[in-house]
C-alpha cells in the first residue's frame, strides 16, 4: 500500500488538524498530551527522542513510546534528532509502528544540541539533510516530516524549505525565528517568513511562534496562510488554549494530575515541570509553595500543594479588586495566561533614561586567560587554585577525550577495544575478553572456573575451559 503523501497525507492521517501541541524535550509526554487534545488540541508530537540511544537502549524506548500506546493518543507524530542517516533510519524504523510519522527535529537552539551537532545546527549541511530525508522516505513506511527555524534572509529559508521538500519531506513545521533567538534574545517570530515559505512550497506547511491565545492562531493562518498552528509554551502555560479560554491553575493542574494517575508511570519530574509553568504567575506570589512543589515526593504530595494553592486562591478572590489586582497581568494570577518574557535591556540605559557617557557598562566577565592566571579566573576556580597550585586551568591545554567508537560518549583511556565503560563490557561480555583498563575479566573468570573444574576431577563433564577463547585473544597489557 502506497503511503500518503503532502496534503493527501494532512487530510486523510492528520485529519486536517490545525491546532498542534508541539514536541518538547521532557514536556510533550502521553499525560499531558491527552490533557491537550481534551482542550482543543488536534495533533501531538512526541518529546523530542534522541535517535542514537533510541536504537541502542530498550529501556529508553519503552519509557519514552512504547509504554505510551493509547488509542486516544493519535494522530501522533514522532519527533527525533539525529545527524547520522542510518542511525535515524534505524531509529525510526523502531518507533514507525507507534505513530502516524517521523519527524526529524532541525530547529532546537539550545547548548546541548550544538553539543550533540544536532537540531538547527544541521541548517547548513544541505547534503546531509537531503540524504537523511531521502532515505527516511524511501525506507519508512509512515512520512517523513521536519520542524525548523528560519534564516535571517527570506530567500534562503525559501530554497532551504524547497531543498527539505525535493528530498520527500512531507510536511513542514517553521518556526519563524532564527537560531539566535533564543533566552532572553527570543524576541518575535517572524511571520513574514512562515509566509513566503508557504507560498513556495506544495505540501502543508504548519507556524510556531508568537502564539499566547486563540486569536493569535486565527491571526496567523489569515496572514501565512499555513495549514495549521504549533504552540509550545503558551500550550504549557494554558492546556486550554486551543479552547479559547482560560480556567483557573488549579483546574488544570486537577485534571493533569487525574490523566497521570489514570496513564501511569510518569516521572515525577514531569509533572513538577508541568505545575512550576501553570502555576508561573501564583508562584510570584505564593513562594512558599514553589518549595512545597520541589520537595513534594510523590502524586498525592503535589495534589496537597494544589489543594493549598486553591484555598489561598479562593479566599483571595472573596477580597475586593484592588487588594489582589497588584501584579501587572492581563488577568488574575491564578488564572492560566501566557508568560511574556522581558525585553533584553539596552546596556546604554539605565532606568528608562540614557546612562551617562563616563559610567562603565557591565560586560560579562572575560574568558580565562591561557596563563591561567588568578585575575581571570571565577572565585570558584581561585579557590580551586589555592587548593591545588597545579591544577590547570587553561583551556587549550585541558586533554581532548577520544570519542567511544560505537556510542561517541568518551572512551576508556587505555581501553583495548577504544570504547566507554558501557560498550566495553557488552563486547568484552560477548567474547569472553579481559580490558583491565575498564576492570572487566571475563577471560580471566572463565580460566579460572576452567581449573576449578579440572582440579575437581570432574572428568565425566565437559569442563567449561573447553569454551572458545580465541576470539578472546587481543593485544592488551598482561594483567596485573
Amino acid at each position: 500500500m502506497t503511503k500518503p503523501r503532502g496534503f493527501e497525507f494532512w487530510r486523510s492521517t492528520l485529519k486536517c488538524a490545525r491546532y498542534v501541541v508541539a514536541p518538547m524535550v521532557d514536556q510533550s509526554e502521553l499525560a499531558w498530551r491527552l490533557l491537550s487534545r481534551r482542550h482543543g488540541a488536534e495533533l501531538c508530537y512526541t518529546p523530542m527522542l534522541h535517535a542514537q540511544v533510541f536504537v541502542r537502549d530498550a529501556n529508553y524506548r519503552r519509557e519514552n513510546l512504547y509504554n505510551e500506546v493509547s488509542q486516544e493518543d493519535r494522530p501522533l507524530i514522532t519527533q527525533f534528532c539525529a545527524n547520522d542517516p542510518e542511525v535515524f533510519i534505524q531509529a525510526a524504523l523502531l518507533a514507525q509502528d507507534y505513530c502516524d510519522a517521523i519527524d526529524l527535529n532541525l530547529g532546537c537552539p539550545q547548548m546541548i544540541a550544538k553539543r550533540g551537532h544536532y537540531g538547527v545546527f544541521l541548517q547548513d549541511e544541505w547534503d546531509l539533510l537531503e540524504k537523511m530525508i531521502k532515505l527516511a522516505d524511501e525506507k519508512l513506511s509512515v512520512p517523513i516530516t521536519c520542524k525548523i527555524r528560519v534564516f535571517p534572509e527570506i530567500e534562503k529559508t525559501v530554497k532551504y524549505a524547497k531543498m527539505l521538500e525535493k528530498a520527500g519531506c512531507q510536511l513542514l513545521t517553521v518556526h519563524g525565528r532564527t537560531k539566535d533567538q533564543k533566552g532572553a534574545l527570543t524576541g518575535i517570530a517572524s511571520w513574514k517568513h512562515i509566509k513566503a515559505v508557504q507560498e513556495a512550497v506544495s505540501i502543508p506547511v504548519f507556524a510556531n511562534g508568537n502564539i499566547q491565545h486563540l486569536s493569535d492562531v486565527q491571526r496567523c493562518m489569515e496572514e501565512t496562510g499555513v495549514q495549521g498552528v504549533m504552540s509550545a509554551e503558551g500550550n504549557l502555560h494554558n492546556p486550554s488554549l486551543f479552547e479559547g479560554c482560560s480556567p483557573p491553575v488549579w483546574e488544570m493542574a486537577e485534571e493533569y494530575l487525574e490523566v497521570v494517575q489514570k496513564h501511569p508511570p510518569c516521572s515525577l519530574s514531569y509533572v513538577r515541570a508541568h505545575l512550576f509553568k501553570l502555576w508561573h504567575h501564583t508562584l510570584q506570589i505564593h513562594q512558599d509553595l514553589r518549595e512545597e512543589l520541589a520537595k513534594a515526593k510523590n502524586i498525592a504530595g503535589i495534589t496537597e500543594v494544589n489543594r493549598q494553592l486553591k484555598h489561598r486562591c479562593q479566599e483571595e478572590m472573596a477580597k475586593e479588586e484592588s487588594e489582589w489586582n497588584q501584579t501587572g497581568l492581563p488577568f488574575p494570577h491564578w488564572i492560566c495566561q501566557p508568560y511574556i518574557r522581558p525585553a533584553p535591556k539596552d546596556p546604554s540605559t539605565e532606568n528608562g533614561q540614557k546612562a551617562q557617557e563616563t559610567k562603565a557598562v557591565s560586560v560579562k566577565r572575560p574568558l580565562e586567560d591561557n596563563d591561567g592566571s588568578n585575575d581571570s579566573l571565577s572565585k570558584n576556580k581561585q579557590k580551586k587554585k589555592a587548593r591545588n597550585p597545579h591544577k590547570n586551568f587553561c583551556p587549550e591545554l585541558k586533554p581532548k577525550y577520544i570519542k567511544c567508537e560505537q556510542c561517541g560518549n568518551p572512551k576508556g583511556n587505555k581501553c583495548v577495544f577504544n570504547l566507554c565503560r558501557g560498550c566495553c563490557k557488552r563486547k568484552a561480555f560477548k567474547e569472553v575478553a579481559d580490558c583491565p583498563s575498564h576492570g572487566l575479566r571475563f577471560k580471566t573468570k572463565a580460566l579460572r572456573q576452567c581449573n576449578s573444574d579440572t582440579s575437581s576431577g570432574l572428568t565425566n563433564k565437559k569442563p567449561s575451559c573447553q569454551i572458545d577463547l580465541s576470539s578472546a585473544v587481543h593485544d592488551q597489557q598482561p594483567l596485573a
